[in-house]
């Protein structure tokens, strides 16, 4: 289409023809529509939430006979963040998202994927925004669902109740009740089933929205006194979804929450991260930690994630911990180095450490390695 230039028309004959190509442009644009979901098998009607997200759904719930969804959309978090029926990925899959059923068949979970073929789509970019859903019946909130804005929903004939002029805040204050809510049990009772997936659920939808109030939320989420399950949730996702920010908070937890349990878990927190500190708090972790399972967690996740960095964290693991267990797990940490690193530093620790659980530790690990070096080893040893 040739863009109209505002010299080539008198003065208000050119304002005009290019308003009404913005306004043309406006319409065939699919940002006009993002907000939309893409929905089959529903008998849907907007409702707006302007004057609030809880006053509307406190309206819809009181309304409502049967079982109905009520969804919206709001900005998602940096990241090519795929939602797509059970599953979610942190890249874009091959195939897209393709049709997910919110209801189940024959009795079982909603969320199975539709393998449509053609249906399917790939997206070179991340849609700005991504669908929080609710299904409700019996005047109250039974499950909460998040979808890719791309992805195509069976309702199952259900209601489905598309909540217009929501507020990102709003949204996070009202997931936060449901987090909140699902854990207020005693630790190990009151945990399980139905209230507890609703925390699970909603703190995930927190944690993907692109909003400064999520990051506030989860860092309450993850405070000291907090639900143990609610604590760790939360903290998975700081490292997954919430970038820098997130990062910040699990260098904080790792380095000073009194909970050895928790700290632990943090761990895996900081390798799921991808921001460039991470490897470098876990190395913290692993030297200062005062914690025996703690340091040898981090030397395990170490392992995993870094190069050379690892190899002389372990190696110094092994030569100074003063707990044989530490080293025992550092030793294992070794045998997951990809095997041009691993073998050679077993063979090492095998040869010459002074601690005899040591050496069987390494000799064991060895063995599992099924490497020509290590038989050659064996063999050395053996003939002496």
């Amino acid at each position: 289409m040739n863009v109209p230039t505002i010299r080539s028309y008198p003065n208000s004959q050119g304002w005009r023809l290019v308003a009404a190509y913005c306004l043309l442009i406006a319409a065939s644009c699919p940002a006009a529509v993002a907000q939309e979901p893409h929905v089959v098998n529903a008998r849907m009607r907007s409702v707006s939430a302007a004057a609030g997200l809880a006053i509307a759904f406190h309206s819809i719930l009181s309304s409502e006979a049967g079982p109905a969804w009520v969804g919206y959309a709001v900005p998602v978090v940096p990241g090519n963040h795929q939602m797509c029926c059970n599953v979610l990925v942190s890249e874009f899959s091959e195939n897209g998202c393709g049709r997910c059923r919110l209801e189940g068949r024959d009795g079982e979970e909603g969320g199975q994927a539709v393998n449509r073929g053609g249906e399917r789509t790939v997206k070179l970019e991340a849609p700005p925004n991504f669908l929080v859903l609710y299904r409700v019946a019996a005047g109250k909130v039974e499950k909460i669902r998040t979808f890719s804005l791309e992805c195509e929903l069976d309702a199952g004939g259900l209601p489905l109740i598309w909540l217009t002029e929501v507020r990102p805040a709003d949204s996070v204050a009202w997931l936060s009740s449901f987090a909140k809510a699902g854990q207020a049990g005693v630790e190990g009772e009151g945990e399980s089933g139905e209230d507890d997936h609703l925390s699970s659920a909603a703190v995930t939808a927190v944690a993907f929205h692109a909003d400064n109030a999520a990051e506030r939320a989860l860092e309450g989420f993850v405070a000291s006194g907090q639900p143990a399950r609610l604590r760790e949730h939360a903290a998975f996702w700081l490292g997954e979804a919430r970038g820098q920010q997130g990062y910040e908070t699990l260098k904080r937890l790792a380095q000073s929450d009194p909970d050895d349990h928790f700290r632990e878990k943090v761990v895996f927190d900081l390798y799921v991260s991808q921001e460039p500190g991470a490897v470098d708090s876990i190395i913290a972790v692993a030297h200062h930690d005062s914690s025996a399972r703690v340091r040898g967690q981090a030397l395990f996740w170490l392992a995993q994630k870094a190069g050379k960095k690892a190899e002389a964290t372990i190696s110094e693991a092994i030569a100074n911990d003063p707990e044989t267990e530490v080293k025992k797990h550092a030793v294992f940490a070794l045998s997951q180095l990809p095997k041009d690193e691993g073998v050679p530093l077993l063979i090492q620790v095998a040869k010459t450490n002074t601690n005899g659980a040591v050496r069987k530790q390494a000799m064991f690990w060895l063995g599992q390695s099924r490497d020509p070096r290590a038989l050659a080893f064996f063999e050395e040893v053996l003939s002496h």
